[in-house]
């Protein structure tokens, strides 16, 4: 793989791993919403990536194609909202229930730390490339 796809491919990486961490963000503000009918309540989304080899005017042979990510979407969860009774809320229908957001809390942490962490790692990918080959030109002079 020539050294600058390495770079798409970080950069690629790293939009993804930034979607993530903005998803699990909006989960995270969500989780404590509530509503006045199950389907109005917040469900959690989580981002669907795919591998997907670039495009390249040069033509590549397949195996030298590099690979990125691609976003395929953002998937909303079908688990049902949490239901509770509480006669007082002013969301609360005739029955006295309101339905809560169903995000889980704890995997989204989990899913934060593991997207920083990939991102830190796709930072550390482009630093280290660069870093290649500034001395790798440096040799030359």
């Amino acid at each position: 793989m020539p050294m600058m796809r390495i770079f798409d491919v970080a950069g690629s990486a790293l939009a993804a791993q930034s979607l993530r961490l903005n998803v699990v963000a909006s989960n995270l503000a969500n989780a404590d919403s509530v509503a006045g009918t199950p389907q109005a309540a917040y469900r959690a989304r989580h981002p669907v990536f795919q591998a997907q080899p670039q495009e390249f005017s040069a033509g590549p042979a397949a195996a030298d194609a590099a690979v990125g990510v691609r976003v395929l979407g953002i998937w909303q969860s079908d688990a049902s909202p949490v239901q509770r009774h509480q006669p007082g809320h002013p969301l609360a229908d005739a029955d006295g229930n309101v339905w809560s957001s169903n995000v889980n809390v704890v995997e989204e942490m989990a899913n934060m730390i593991s997207a920083s962490r990939a991102f830190q790692a796709n930072v550390e990918v482009i630093n280290t490339s660069r870093d290649l080959m500034l001395k790798t030109l440096a040799m030359g002079r």
